[in-house]
């Protein structure tokens, strides 16, 4: 028995899983935004879906010698971050589990937030607040004031803290399915709360720079907006006082980089509440995931 309450104590609380694919420019943000954590007690898993660039040798540089921060990459490409995310959960020895996207980036006091909330009774699933960053528009907070999750709606992965029990209860991630209108995380966290309570933390922790309504950035791999909001956190003195300024003031950064201007407004519809797409026609999972992945460059 002692043994084993030896071992305990030396796993860690919270996995952070971070899935990455092809992309490495990002990736020091991203690290950089876990280490600067105020909760320290996490294992950083960065998981490669198939990466064939240099992103191995760029988490070994930014994770400086941390033994908290772990690559590994799949055998072969997913396509999706299921993929990454299930083999992070898998690997995970820890009672939480964490998301954050490679291109993605945290306030220092986002887990420390969220695990104070999620070990009150009864709870499985937490989330804070996300500044969504549109390539050519204000910044936007979600969720809006006043807002109740209701199965299955979105809630962006890289705000999400969950146990990892009840994840691997209900069957964790699975791929997207053709004749879904829902993508594979909100599946999860609907399963989730049949199970469990979802509770929303109204605290803004979580920088969102969406790949999704970014058109090309796969191709062009840039890093601007992530130097740019990790400075940013870094210099204030309240970084999430700092991110609720952020909303509605005029946003040009990631204009120039981008082919063309995008109409962010569509792609988030398809992205968050599958509702309909050109003409109002119904979009198929597989239908989604092909038309992100020839706009973001992946194809």
């Amino acid at each position: 028995m002692a043994l084993v309450d030896h071992r305990r104590r030396l796993m860690p609380r919270v996995t952070v899983v971070t899935a990455t694919y092809n992309w490495a420019t990002v990736l020091p943000f991203c690290i950089a935004s876990v280490r600067a954590q105020t909760f320290g007690d996490f294992q950083h898993l960065v998981v490669g879906d198939g990466c064939t660039d240099e992103s191995a040798e760029v988490v070994m540089a930014a994770a400086a010698g941390d033994p908290r921060i772990r690559w590994v990459n799949l055998a072969s490409n997913t396509g999706h971050q299921w993929g990454p995310n299930t083999e992070g959960i898998r690997l995970a020895d820890s009672d939480f589990i964490a998301y954050l996207g490679h291109d993605d980036l945290w306030a220092p006091n986002h887990l420390e937030n969220l695990v104070g909330a999620l070990d009150a009774p009864g709870v499985g699933l937490v989330h804070s607040s996300t500044l969504l960053v549109h390539p050519s528009s204000a910044p936007t907070q979600f969720p809006e004031p006043g807002w109740t999750y209701e199965p299955p709606e979105w809630i962006p992965p890289s705000s999400v803290l969950h146990r990892r029990d009840i994840a691997v209860e209900v069957g964790g991630w699975t791929a997207p399915e053709p004749d879904s209108p829902s993508d594979p995380e909100a599946v999860l966290w609907a399963a989730i709360a049949d199970r469990v309570s979802v509770r929303w933390v109204p605290r803004l922790t979580c920088v969102k720079v969406s790949a999704s309504i970014r058109r090309g950035v796969y191709r062009e791999r840039p890093c601007h907006e992530q130097a740019y909001w990790l400075d940013r956190i870094g210099a204030a003195d309240d970084p999430e006082k700092d991110l609720a300024g952020a909303i509605g003031e005029p946003y040009s950064l990631a204009v120039a980089p981008y082919r063309r201007p995008v109409d962010e407004r569509l792609v988030w519809a398809v992205r968050t509440r599958a509702r309909r797409l050109l003409g109002r026609t119904p979009v198929t999972g597989e239908e989604r995931t092909r038309l992100r992945r020839r706009f973001k460059g992946l194809d």
